[in-house]
């Protein structure tokens, strides 16, 4: 089992910045991919951006130059979000796969792009 927690979600400006952390606990050991999806309302869920143990990062095109996604260690996932637009307004949802190829989602945060 593999436990994922979520922070940094919140309200921000049109340009502004956030950056949104996604821990892993239990059997972290397991987790190979590690990523971000989101859903907005009324829409399907979407993959964000995603990064392998090894480092190699893919990101959906509507991000890409904007957003970066960093694994600061097997546990640990971070994305960093810049010149956010109001289209990026959504919950996120950390996503972690195992080697065993089981699939978890953390709890989501809400990411509200405002003026």
């Amino acid at each position: 089992q593999v436990q994922l927690v979520e922070s940094g979600g919140g309200l921000v400006q049109p340009g502004g910045s956030l950056r949104l952390s996604c821990a892993a606990s239990g059997s972290s050991f397991s987790v190979n991919v590690m990523g971000w999806y989101r859903q907005a309302p009324g829409k399907q869920r979407e993959l964000v951006a995603a990064i392998s143990g090894g480092g190699t990062a893919n990101y959906a095109d509507s991000v890409k130059g904007r957003f970066t996604v960093s694994r600061i260690n097997a546990r640990t996932v971070k994305l960093q979000m810049n010149n956010l637009k109001p289209e990026d307004t959504a919950v996120y949802y950390c996503n972690a796969n195992t080697f065993g190829g089981y699939v978890y989602w953390g709890q989501g945060t809400q990411v509200t792009v405002s003026s």
